[in-house]
């Protein structure tokens, strides 16, 4: 999984289709994230104690990698990003401007 937590990615599909984020969250075996605000659905809680009242609560739920993509740093565009070796590092780059990520 090539997106890492603190990532600004744009929405692709789904109700927040256009709608950017940064990642909160990211789950490499599930191959899915959470992103800030986004994706959110209303939780019921019931009351735990006695006299308090059950609420409903909104919740940012994970969405999948493949929906998502990753706005460059740089040129602030949506892009696809490569993986390439400097020295003995392996860094992420942006596929459209080339620069380091």
């Amino acid at each position: 999984m090539k997106l890492k937590k603190g990532d600004n990615v744009k929405i692709l599909s789904g109700k927040d289709r256009g709608k950017t984020g940064v990642i909160l969250t990211a789950s490499p075996v599930s191959e899915k994230i959470t992103i800030d605000g986004l994706n959110v659905f209303k939780k019921r809680s019931k009351p735990r104690k006695q006299g308090e009242k059950g609420q409903i609560v909104a919740v940012s739920r994970p969405i999948a990698v493949s929906k998502v993509m990753l706005i460059c740093p740089n040129c602030k565009a949506p892009t696809r990003i490569g993986g390439r070796t400097e020295g003995n590092r392996k860094v992420r780059y942006c596929k459209k401007c080339k620069a380091t990520i």
